[in-house]
């Protein structure tokens, strides 16, 4: 069963700017095409850092401010810095939180949420930058017709676990809520079942309504797993 991973829904044609770019460039950039953020890269397309609207309303924000305090603390001397910022590089957040492109897509949300933002540049192996993906891009998961996700369940769960007996197991789809049906030999191999059906990508919720054979594992539990 093949999860999808980050390069299948991140946006290809990511717009970038260099370090040397100005102040109003960046805004510009940002009001035009409608972003809350942009990557900065170098030469080498490698991104060096990403500049988001909370970092160009910074010069909003300080404007006309009193001096700063001598024990200001080091965040507040950053944001001031890049009150007085003129170009991409002293207005950018770095280092970048990136991800590769390989990555599962849970991975990718559980680093957004770690790092509290809201998109990742996306780098190959040599670490230039190839996308961006957000949190949004994330949720095309669950776009996924009802019938592709009940071919993935049939086919990579049921008829690669029980290679007899597959037939006995109905599979309904619904909004990916999927309701298993059905006689299974064994507590354990079920309880496996559920599992792989859970991480088959665009599974909203697994509603357990198998009957099972024979009790060879603990039975406590509700029958309705949710995807983390």
């Amino acid at each position: 069963m093949a999860a999808w991973k980050v390069d299948d829904v991140m946006t290809k044609a990511v717009v970038s700017v260099r370090p040397a770019a100005s102040y109003r460039e960046v805004v510009d950039l940002l009001i035009g095409r409608r972003f809350s953020a942009v990557p900065v890269v170098d030469d080498f397309q490698h991104v060096t850092g990403v500049i988001s609207e909370a970092d160009l309303l910074r010069k909003i924000e300080y404007a006309g401010a009193e001096a700063p305090r001598f024990f200001e603390g080091r965040r507040r001397r950053g944001e001031r810095a890049k009150a007085y910022a003129g170009t991409a590089a002293d207005l950018m957040s770095s280092p970048p939180v990136v991800v590769l492109s390989e990555t599962p897509i849970a991975a990718a949300a559980r680093l957004m949420d770690a790092e509290n933002v809201k998109r990742l540049p996306v780098v190959d192996d040599l670490g230039r930058l190839i996308g961006i993906v957000t949190r949004g891009d994330l949720l095309k998961v669950h776009l996924r017709p009802d019938d592709d996700i009940s071919s993935n369940v049939s086919k990579d769960v049921f008829d690669a676990l029980l290679h007899e007996g597959a037939d006995r197991i109905g599979v309904a789809v619904s909004g990916g809520i999927v309701t298993l049906t059905g006689q299974i030999d064994r507590r354990s191999t079920a309880n496996l079942a559920l599992r792989l059906t859970r991480q088959v990508p665009g599974v909203v919720q697994v509603v357990d309504r198998l009957e099972v054979a024979f009790e060879d594992t603990d039975t406590t539990g509700a029958g309705v797993f949710y995807v983390a």
